[in-house]
């Protein structure tokens, strides 16, 4: 849930968010604990002095909207209770509102221009005196001095000022850019006229916002990188970014969102430069842009399935290219998971095709051994290399033409690398506006056709040719923090700070592929992704600790609300190919504004931020008794009748349990003391619960980590169970054999009791394995653990011996 704050009377309140991207999905509340002002109130609380003349008058635009000179109308019986007849919007007050608007737009306007100029002299300036000094450095004689440290302070610190200048402008756009549909959402809503079409034609005449800041970014991390290595940057392959396969490599994904992506660059840059695989080359964003198309077999999914949950050996087939459509050079990518007990990696490995050759590979028309006979005659590569990329090609062609696969989904976005060349203990990939898009034909509109991938789009992002039902715009950026962890190594502090900090999200193995099938095919995909129900929560949290890009004197931004209006890697290694073609993009660095407090890894900050007060539970395992019961129904028969006795039972039980629950007494938590974090985010109130559901007809996945000792601990619990039942069984045994009383009632009686509770303890230890084993191999997260079969078998076992006892006591006539 979202905590709302008035910060002008200090109240409180909650709110629901709204589902808009998945059909079926009802409210759910946002991050609990999450402060967020009025816009208004974030406005003047977020105003840069060098820019506080320049701001959107919102206030101004406000109170524009509640003048007005029309007629005034009477209130009708919905509004009689209004003391004041309200007036007509009016075309003379339309007129009066949209010229303000357009004066505010242009002053918006200029100043980004006038500063974004500003910013790209002071970098021409920086890289010119950047390059005076490396040249002295590099070009000076035996026994002369280069340039003192001081020289280089200095430039470090005019970088440091020119990346926190890019920082201020960034934010200075977002702020108005949000403010301005603020305002037209405003005006549509109180006045009727609808202005928002035209005031998005004005917008594209002015794209103060369109401005991403990628070229400058690079160049200051080139630069910046110069000037920390004192002239003496780190060289190597650019291109590999070393031997990727020869180091086991631990991936973390986390999304971030678009106020924190321009800061996130800049914070990075300080720490790793941008990698650029061809630094002569000026820079260009279409060489940022990678697009995949994802195959597997629309009727079933298998590769969806089994991608989503992790079983062993599942693959993804995709294939792949850097830059334009015009690209020739297509990469056929296979992804295969291993299950971490096997002893071996999830591996991700790949060919090279030119495009024209695609479709007949494909087909089956074009063999593997032709693919690659010019690469022999070349002798570019060597025997072996060439050998494992055929048999490759083969097994990946086999597999298409076998089982069906066709192309089913589209995933594309700009990617901004940052990573040592040659140097791959630490490498972080940010990519932006990520986009899904339908390549099938399953609803008889002809998209990719008998072709490999669809030809009407490009790298035309926002791809708005397309319509609604064809593509989901990701509203996150997806950041990939890849860090090298043989031999116990930790990461650097800095990654620490970056992974627990408020600009990052983590979401542990999201997949583009998986969630753009499941998002554009909602009819046929039943079984979703966990990070499902997160997409309605503002994953923005207010600062957990020191760390970003700040200047002394300014308020940290704050989230914004619209209440006032009432594949990826997955842990896998590449096969070391060399990627020809692929350019990146990259971004930044930035200055702390004060000592950073030394922050948890994300394993920490997840277990501190999941405490008791604010855990969310899915409804993964089992559907509700409604949905059931709605299924059963269309098949009718005996699996109806037995569906209602099952849920009808289940309904009886679950009442008859809470009833018992809160007649008998037994023992309550201790409650713990908040900690000081969420004390300091939520107060001392009530923090409320929230539990989520899959619409209906569909499933949560939640990962299962499933290894063989599982299904072993499974077994050994039943064979305990079973050597007591033996047990038992023996007593029984004894004293009906072994009674020295013939016909003696007594001991029959005795040796029935234990005869029956050793049956119902090998019964029970049946139906528990037999359970478990099923949960186990459907990977279902159930409760493993017995509460109540080892406490009833030792009462019953009590019992026993003590009615047996009485019993020959009484036969003794001892008592």
């Amino acid at each position: 849930m979202l905590i709302i704050e008035d910060l002008k009377t200090r109240k409180r309140s909650w709110a629901h968010g709204r589902n808009r991207r998945h059909p079926g999905w009802k409210p759910r509340p946002v991050a609990p604990g999450l402060i967020v002002m009025k816009f208004g109130e974030q406005l003047r609380s977020s105003i840069i002095r060098e820019y506080q003349w320049y701001y959107i008058d919102y206030d101004g635009l406000k109170d524009e909207l509640k003048r007005r000179s029309g007629s005034a109308t009477t209130p009708d019986d919905s509004t009689r209770s209004s003391k004041i007849s309200r007036r007509e919007w009016s075309e003379d007050d339309e007129s009066r509102f949209v010229g303000k608007l357009e004066t505010e737009l242009e002053k918006v306007h200029t100043k980004q221009q006038v500063k974004a100029m500003e910013i790209s002299r002071r970098i021409t300036v920086s890289e010119r005196e950047v390059r005076d000094v490396v040249n002295r450095l590099n070009e000076r004689g035996p026994g002369e001095e280069g340039p003192s440290e001081e020289e280089f302070m200095l430039l470090e610190e005019d970088l440091s000022d020119i990346i926190a200048d890019v920082h201020d402008l960034a934010k200075f756009v977002q702020l108005n850019y949000t403010g301005f549909y603020k305002i037209i959402k405003k005006h549509d809503k109180m006045t009727g006229w609808h202005l928002r079409p035209v005031f998005d034609t004005r917008l594209k005449a002015r794209p103060f916002y369109r401005e991403n800041y990628d070229a400058s970014v690079v160049k200051l991390s080139k630069l910046y990188d110069l000037v920390r290595t004192r002239g003496n940057p780190v060289k190597g392959d650019s291109a590999a970014g070393g031997s990727q396969g020869s180091f086991i490599r631990h991936t973390t994904k986390y999304w971030v969102h678009p106020d924190n992506v321009t800061e996130l660059k800049l914070i990075i840059l300080k720490h790793l430069p941008v990698l650029v695989f061809n630094a002569s080359k000026e820079f260009d964003m279409q060489d940022t842009a990678i697009t995949s198309i994802y195959y597997d077999n629309p009727d079933t999914f298998p590769l969806y399935e089994g991608r989503l949950k992790k079983t062993e050996g599942a693959e993804a087939i995709r294939l792949r290219w850097y830059g334009g459509m015009q690209t020739e050079t297509i990469f056929v990518e296979r992804k295969t998971h291993r299950e971490d007990w096997t002893g071996e990696k999830s591996v991700k490995a790949r060919f090279a095709l030119k495009e024209k050759f695609v479709n007949a590979f494909l087909r089956g028309d074009l063999l593997p051994a032709a693919v690659f006979e010019k690469a022999r005659k070349e002798g570019k590569k060597s025997e072996k290399a060439i050998a494992e990329d055929e048999r490759l090609a083969a097994e990946v062609q086999w597999t298409v033409l076998k089982k069906g696969y066709k192309p089913v989904c589209r995933s594309f976005y700009h990617r901004t690398a940052f990573q040592l060349p040659a140097d791959a203990r630490v490498r972080i990939s940010l990519d932006t506006e990520l986009t899904m898009i339908r390549e099938d034909n399953l609803d008889g509109v002809k998209r990719s056709g008998d072709n490999w991938r669809r030809m009407d789009i490009g790298i035309d992002y926002p791809f708005s040719q397309l319509p609604p039902g064809d593509i989901v715009r990701f509203p996150y950026a997806v950041l990939e923090v890849k860090l090298q962890t043989q031999l116990g190594q930790e990461p650097p502090e800095w990654v620490r700070q970056l992974i627990s900090s408020h600009l990052v999200e983590a979401v542990p193995k999201f997949s583009k592929f998986i969630h753009g099938t499941a998002t554009l095919f909602p009819h046929l995909i039943n079984l979703l992704p966990y990070w499902m129900p997160q997409m309605d929560v503002d994953i923005r949290k207010p600062a957990t600790h020191d760390f970003g890009i700040q200047r002394a004197g300014h308020s940290a931004t704050n989230s914004t609300s619209d209440d006032e209006d009432d594949d990826d890697s997955d842990d896998e290694q590449l096969a070391p190919t060399g990627r020809n073609g692929e350019s990146s993009t990259q971004g930044a660095s930035s200055r702390s504004g004060g000592p950073q407090q030394p922050a948890t890894d994300v394993e920490g900050q997840t277990a501190e931020r999941g405490s008791a007060d604010d855990v969310y539970l899915y409804d993964s395992d089992s559907e509700d008794d409604e949905d059931r019961l709605e299924d059963a129904r269309r098949v009718g028969g005996w699996t109806y009748f037995q569906t209602l006795v099952a849920t009808t039972a289940g309904a009886v039980a679950r009442g008859t349990w809470t009833v018992l629950k809160a007649i008998v007494p037994h023992p309550q938590a201790t409650p713990v003391p908040r900690n000081e974090r969420l004390q300091g985010l939520l107060g001392s109130g009530e923090i409320q619960q929230k539990r989520f559901k899959a619409p209906k007809g569909k499933k949560i996945y939640v990962p299962v980590r499933v290894e063989p000792k599982v299904y072993f601990a499974a077994e050994r619990t039943f064979l305990g169970w079973l050597e007591y039942s033996i047990y038992i069984g023996t007593i029984a045994v004894t004293l009906l054999n072994f009674s020295t009383r013939n016909g003696d009632v007594t001991s029959f009686v005795a040796a029935a009791a234990f005869t029956f509770l050793a049956v119902l303890s090998l019964l029970y230890s049946v139906g528990i394995y037999l359970y478990r084993s099923n949960a186990i191999r459907t990977r279902r997260a159930a409760k493993y653990y017995d509460k109540w079969g080892p406490t009833a078998l030792c009462a019953a076992m009590f019992v026993a011996v003590v009615l047996n006892f009485a019993s020959e006591g009484r036969s003794r006539h001892i008592w």
